[in-house]
């Protein structure tokens, strides 16, 4: 059983396969939790917009950033994710005023 003390999510062999089995979009992004991520969405049919943050949480169909300059959390349609960049370094904020 695997929880997430964030959300309080609780996953176990009950949990629907698309948020445990890592062949579906929200079960990958969900081993990636805490690392910084640069997500592309298309809006609309032919508009790409770009999200940088924290990947804070991942249900089946949304994702939480928490934005590294304020802290605030955005809420994700998970189903306009086009292309998303996970970043290898760790990301540990010391500093409150840290800015990108």
């Amino acid at each position: 059983m695997e929880e997430n003390n964030r959300r309080n999510i609780v996953l176990d062999s009950n949990s629907p396969e698309i948020m445990t089995n890592d062949i579906y979009t929200p079960a990958f992004l969900r081993e990636n939790l805490g690392k910084l991520v640069r997500i592309e969405f298309l809006i609309g049919t032919n508009e790409i917009v770009d999200r940088v943050g924290i990947l804070e949480e991942v249900g089946a169909s949304y994702v939480l950033l928490r934005s590294i300059e304020s802290g605030n959390l955005l809420y994700c349609d998970i189903y306009a994710i086009k292309f998303v960049v996970i970043s290898q370094n760790p990301y540990i904020r010391q500093d409150k005023n840290f800015q990108i």
